[in-house]
């Protein structure tokens, strides 16, 4: 299990408060001013002069601490790298996103708005989304990130975080795509479906399962079901509403209904998270698992955790595409650092080093029709996997992610239709 660690687990951290927020809520609903997001703060300077009062900043990044490849990406390569640009980087673990957010909320409602003890956040979901409501983010400075310019404006990716308007309240780091692994020296004809998988599953019993909601990994496998019995992710909108959740969610819950019989221990018990459920792919109990960074899975296999023949499905329909951002609080005491390192993450070095997947192995957030040939020759020398296909390969047809409101709300008709029949 220790082994493990090394998997890509930020889409946990980062989004466990997607599913569980309910304190978080009530403390942002005190400490929130009825103003939009970072109104109030003083207007930015040019370039020039943001990074001339970045020399010197010491910039607290708070971020997920349970994912080592991360924990290495940020000690090893971005802090040595912000050092050279004058700034010192220190990396702040936390169990879960909402920790950071808590602490943002609990200083601007005790009266801290210059002085916070959160410089950056590595942020998306509801997290975000709170965060927003609460006026707790520093808006209107991404686009005076110089490598903002190789970013697309057009990407709906990276303008909308489930279903938040991004609007120069975080600049993004990194992109993402939900997958299911699987050996393929035991599943020699791989489904090519949602619907697929589902009944591969029934006509091999206990060889399949999922991680039980609220899990952010098993709920992004019954959000894709959803989608799949729906006839496609254009028949589900993405606003929440309860006339919406009651036309699509039947189909949903008695198509798991009907699989439940055919998983893993006769679907009587599910794995709690990802990590039980990547266990129980390493051992050899189930033939599949499911990731949101399946970036990482390369190295999983070189380091011999995960079968020699772990590959990814290509499904046609496509799947949940995904997008984590860096986030600076309304109150950072050290909002031009964070600045500097927002923009360094966005370098071509730094996002080439993040894409390795020796390394990290996270898909680049930048757009390459901006880029020089010898940039795009950059990625372009990265070693190629025989486990994980080509970011473009797994993003075709990508599936938009449905607004946060619809997490909540689809986690708990599982819960009473599903895992309590």
């Amino acid at each position: 299990m220790a082994q493990l660690s090394v998997r890509l687990r930020r889409w946990r951290g980062l989004a466990t408060a997607t599913i569980a927020v309910g304190g978080l809520v009530v403390l942002a609903g005190c400490a929130a001013p009825a103003a939009p997001a970072g109104e109030g703060l003083a207007p930015l300077q040019d370039w020039d002069g943001i990074v001339a009062d970045a020399d010197g900043q010491t910039v607290n990044l708070w971020m997920y601490g349970g994912d080592d490849q991360a924990n290495a990406y940020v000690d090893d390569v971005l802090t040595p790298a912000a050092a050279d640009e004058g700034v010192s980087l220190n990396r702040v673990p936390i169990v879960d996103t909402k920790d950071a957010l808590n602490r943002i909320l609990t200083e601007l409602q005790a009266g801290r708005t210059t002085d916070g003890s959160v410089d950056l956040v590595w942020v998306n979901g509801d997290n975000f989304r709170t965060g927003s409501e609460a006026s707790a983010w520093r808006c209107e400075w991404t686009q005076k990130l110089p490598n903002m310019a190789n970013v697309s404006s057009a990407d709906p990716l990276l303008n909308s975080d489930f279903g938040t308007p991004v609007n120069g309240c975080e600049a993004p780091w990194s992109k993402a795509q939900f997958s299911i692994a699987y050996n393929s020296d035991v599943v020699t004809d791989p489904p090519t479906s949602v619907a697929g998988i589902l009944e591969w599953a029934q006509a091999h019993p206990g060889r399949f399962t999922y991680p039980a909601p609220p899990d952010f990994t098993g709920s992004a496998f019954i959000r894709q079901v959803l989608y799949s019995e729906a006839g496609g992710h254009q028949n589900v909108p993405a606003d929440f509403s309860q006339e919406a959740f009651d036309e699509a969610s039947p189909d949903l819950y008695e198509s798991l209904q009907a699989v439940a019989p055919f998983l893993w221990r006769e679907g009587d018990t599910y794995p709690a998270d990802s990590d039980q459920l990547d266990q129980l792919y390493a051992d050899g109990q189930v033939d599949m698992t499911m990731t949101y960074g399946p970036a990482s899975l390369t190295k999983l296999v070189a380091d011999g955790v995960y079968p020699s023949g772990t590959r990814v499905l290509s499904l046609g329909e496509g799947t949940l595409g995904n997008a984590s951002f860096l986030a600076i609080p309304a109150n950072a005491s050290n909002a031009e650092g964070a600045m500097v390192v927002a923009n360094l993450s966005l370098s071509v070095d730094q996002q080439v080093a993040k894409a390795d997947p020796a390394g990290w192995g996270q898909f680049t957030v930048l757009d390459f029709d901006a880029l020089n040939p010898a940039q795009r020759q950059q990625f372009a020398d990265l070693p190629q996997s025989t486990v994980v296909p080509s970011f473009d390969e797994l993003s075709r047809n990508a599936n938009p992610e449905l607004s946060a409101e619809w997490v909540p709300a689809v986690n708990d008709g599982w819960r009473t239709q599903v895992a309590a029949q």
